[in-house]
């Protein structure tokens, strides 16, 4: 999640011309994630740019706004949270 906050959320929700629409989104997101363990999140992540409506409504929103999405995350999420990290203990 540190990752994330770093990336993609803290940036929006620190920021003071983020929509409220947006905010809730990631609010929404944030909240969802801290339910799942780490695999979890992996998944998560990944359904978050994979393409659905909803997904891209949401990356859409954070483009418009000039925010980064998950996407422009993803090569360094892919690289710093692999198979090799989730079989950590």
């Amino acid at each position: 999640m540190d990752f994330l906050h770093q990336k993609i959320f803290d940036p929006i929700l620190q920021s003071p011309v983020a929509s409220k629409k947006l905010r809730a989104g990631v609010l929404y997101t944030i909240m969802r994630m801290e339910q799942l363990d780490a695999f979890g999140m992996v998944q998560y992540f990944w359904s978050a740019i994979s393409g659905t409506a909803r997904s891209l409504n949401f990356a859409g929103l954070m483009g418009d706004e000039g925010f980064n999405r998950f996407e422009e995350a993803s090569e360094e999420f892919s690289a710093r949270f692999d198979d090799s990290f989730l079989r950590r203990p």
